[in-house]
Parts: C-alpha cells; structure tokens; sequence
C-alpha cells in the first residue's frame, strides 16, 4: 500500500513532477514514420504535454509548441515547407530550433520575428519510430537497443492509446503471477464464450490457454543494470530452463522485453498524460539466414483494439489495466509475498527519483557513443525454428491484428530449412 502522496509521486508525469523529470531524462517515442508518410504533421501529447510534429520537405522532423502564438492556431494544420513549418492561418514560419524565420504579413524590414520563438525539442529517428528528449541540455543519447538498430530483419508495430495511466501498464510486467490467471483461468473463460457464439478457435489458442493454466511455477526478480530481470519456471523444471537461466528484462523505465527463436519485442509504455498510455509493441523478427526478408522503407504500423473480450494475449492484459481506472488508487491496496516484483520497481522508481532531484543521471541514461553503438540485453528465447507452430502469430500477443502473413510466410520458410537440417 502506498500514500496518496507516494502514489502521486510515481504516476504524474506533467513539467515539474517528480515522475514528469524522472521521464523527462529519456528519449521517448512520438510517432511511427509511416504515420507521417500521408500527412506531414501529427497532434502529439506526451508527459503532459501537447506538441506539434512535422516532417519538412527536405525530410527532417521538428516537434514544436501546438499552437503559433500570433493568433493561437493549432500547427498541426500547418504548411510544411523545406526548412519549416507554416502557419496556415497568417504564414508564420517556424523552423525544427522554434525560431520564427518568416513573418510575411509584416512590413518589410521588421525586426519582429527576432523576438518570436516557440516552444521546441530534440528528435531523432531510429528503427522507424519518431524520437523526442523533453529533458534538459545536455540531451542524452537516444538509445541504440538492437532491436532498433539490427539490419535486415523485419519490423511491425502496434499501437494502443489505453485509458489509464502508464504506471499500472508497466506494473503488469513486474507481475508474474497474473499470467496464470489473465491468460489462463480469464482466457479460458473467453474461449469457452467464443464457442457459445460459434466463433473459431485454433489450436493454438487451445495450447497457449493451457499452457498458462499450468500453476505450478516458481518466480523470482533482481536488479539489472538495465532495469529488473525477471526469472520464472514450472516447478518441475531445472535450473536450466530458458525462463529461469536467462529470463527476460524490464527495462527501466517503462519497457519489458520478451522474445521467442527469431522474435523479440519490447513493449513499451509511454506516458501520454496521467491517464492516457501510448503503448506501443515493437516486434523485431528474424528468421535466420535461410530466409531472405523482404525490404521495408518504412515499419509499418497497426492498431491493437481494445476489446471487452479479447481474443489475444496483450488485449486481455489492456482489460486489466484499464479495470483499475485511469489512476490505480494504491492506498487500497492489500500486497502480499507474490507482489515482490511490484514492490521492487517501485522502490526502483523512488531511488531514480531521488537521483534525479539530487543532479545525477539515472539508470539508462547513455552519453558515451562508443557505450551506446549496439545495445542489448540477455532475453529467453523458447523453442527452435524447427519447433513453430502454425497459426502461433494469430493468439500472440498482438493476436490477429498485425502483418501475420508475412510474418507466418518468413517463419514457415525458417522451419523448413530447420527440418530439412534435421534439427
């Protein structure tokens, strides 16, 4: 059980909160390149705060205030030119620093846009996603997490706006237990609805339930550099066991890493505001030298619904998430012994905090180029290429809602090369 205090304390994230400057010292995602292939401008929100994105004629980005200051007009109708953004209403220019470099309804000669600047922020781009540091100078480095950075392998993305704030999303990782009972006991309730509607269900959505509904299973949680690693086997598994000798890592402050032979994901919970989470599920497949990959000039995105009955594995964690309202109210709360993963990250979260408010730079904050070249993180990997499953893509964690024939094209290949081999 938290106080009001504490619990305020860890899911605010607006300017000036503790949270908000905890959150302000990382690079965060703000779009999905695709998303600004049609239109040049999106609306953006992040900690708090509301922004306009664009992308110039010359293909560099610019996150700027959402509104000129002339007349208060949202940016995001704006006009993108090749060194800037134009406001529609009375051409103010803006380039991606927030200065003003045009003023065309002004005499000539005017000195009065030297005195205009709007509100502006650094981004980059890296494995298809949009970046944005809100934090103060010296920006860090943006993170090369290898899967943003490895080439030639294939991305997607599902995107998710839950109504909720992004702590209780990312809680759900430092929670073990809850597997057994959201995607087994309330996932074979689903199941057992789909039926009495007549609705299909395929083996491996019969396999992954079951799976789950296997209670017997050992938990444990540790510190990482990067954040808390997370160990979990059956009980009549051995220490060897892929979930207990590697794990799989929570990566501070608000990604987990999960993977399989030739998939790995991160999902990622990034703070709209204190009750909104852009969740994003990045996933990075690679199906090995015998399969050639097909080219992406962009990642492509999809949406993940939100369901009251969901059909796949993240949707049914989005119910709890959601279900707890838009600010979990931790004064309620009644912890016990299989909490301790929770209670671990949110100490984390405290120490972080107290790091930041004291000067210094918290954990995973990289600004040493050579530290930051090719990042990665040790991650379980279950199974073989030779071991996959059809259909497995359609109940996974984004379930039916992304590139599946793609996906299930370039692991089909992968397993046929594996067999042929005879492994």
């Amino acid at each position: 059980m938290l106080t009001q205090e504490q619990n305020e304390r860890l899911t605010r994230v607006g300017p000036g909160t503790p949270m908000g400057e905890l959150m302000r010292r990382y690079w965060h995602p703000v779009a999905i390149e695709t998303e600004l292939v049609e239109h040049a401008t999106k609306r953006v929100r992040i900690l708090g705060e509301s922004l306009t994105l664009f992308k110039d004629k010359r293909g560099g980005y610019g996150l700027i205030a959402e509104r000129c200051p002339h007349r208060l007009v949202n940016l995001a109708t704006g006009i993108p030119e090749e060194d800037g953004l134009r406001c529609m209403y009375h051409g103010w220019k803006y380039d991606a620093s927030g200065r003003c470099i045009e003023q065309p309804a002004e005499p000539a000669g005017s000195t009065f846009m030297d005195k205009v600047r709007v509100k502006a922020y650094p981004v980059e781009v890296l494995g298809g996603l949009v970046w944005a540091y809100l934090g103060p100078s010296p920006a860090s480095l943006l993170p090369r997490w290898d899967l943003f950075a490895k080439e030639g392998v294939f991305r997607q993305v599902g995107a998710t706006v839950i109504p909720a704030n992004w702590l209780q999303c990312q809680e759900n990782s430092a929670d073990s237990w809850h597997a057994h009972f959201t995607h087994g006991w309330y996932a074979r309730y689903i199941l057992e609805r789909r039926e009495e509607r007549g609705l299909p269900i395929t083996d491996h959505m019969r396999r992954s339930v079951a799976m789950f509904l296997d209670p017997d299973l050992k938990h444990a949680y540790e510190p990482h550099p990067n954040g808390m690693m997370k160990r979990r086997r059956r009980v009549n598994e051995s220490d060897d066991a892929y979930g207990w000798k590697i794990g799989h890592p929570m990566v501070f402050p608000n990604y987990v890493r999960i993977g399989k032979k030739g998939w790995l994901a991160f999902q990622m919970r990034v703070p709209i505001d204190d009750t909104h989470t852009w969740h994003l599920h990045y996933e990075m497949i690679d199906p090995g030298d015998d399969v050639v990959v097909p080219p992406q000039d962009v990642v492509p995105m999809f949406d993940v619904p939100l369901m009251e009955m969901p059909d796949y594995i993240l949707g049914q964690d989005f119910v709890a998430w959601h279900e707890q309202g838009v600010i979990a109210d931790r004064t309620q709360e009644m912890l016990g012994k299989s909490d301790e993963g929770v209670i671990m990250f949110r100490r984390m979260l405290q120490e972080q905090i107290d790091v930041v408010q004291d000067g210094g730079d918290p954990i995973n904050v990289f600004r040493d180029p050579e530290q930051n070249q090719y990042l990665t993180l040790p991650t379980e990997e279950y199974g073989g290429f030779a071991d996959y499953r059809d259909d497995a893509f359609s109940y996974y964690d984004t379930g039916p809602y992304g590139f599946i024939d793609e996906v299930e094209g370039m692991f089909q290949q992968a397993k046929r090369a594996a067999l042929k081999r005879g492994e």
